[in-house]
């Protein structure tokens, strides 16, 4: 993945809202109307989050009739799994040094 679309996923899942929009999604496919009523904003705000899990490919979104229909793309979250996993050693480390002093006190 590249940089420019790992940043995307950063960006992406820095805001709250889009973190819940996409715990919604994790249990189940939603209209667009169907997210809305979970937030106490415009569903044109709503919509400008959507299009920026899109965007970042954290959402699939198809046409059902009238009705936009959302759901979850978790793939590029690995990105984020990644991420973290580089730092994994030095927390291992670290708590491993806590652990030798506490039981050398």
């Amino acid at each position: 993945m590249t940089h420019k679309r790992r940043d995307a996923v950063f960006r992406a899942i820095a805001d709250p809202t889009r973190r819940e929009i996409l715990g919604l999604l994790k249990v189940r496919e939603q209209t667009v109307g169907e997210i809305a009523g979970n937030f106490r904003m415009s569903r044109p705000a709503i919509s400008k989050h959507l299009r920026l899990l899109r965007t970042a490919g954290l959402v699939a979104t198809k046409r059902h009739g009238t009705a936009s229909v959302c759901r979850l793309s978790a793939g590029p979250l690995r990105t984020v799994n990644d991420w973290i996993r580089e730092y994994e050693s030095f927390w291992s480390a670290t708590l491993q040094d806590l652990k030798a002093y506490v039981e050398g006190s």
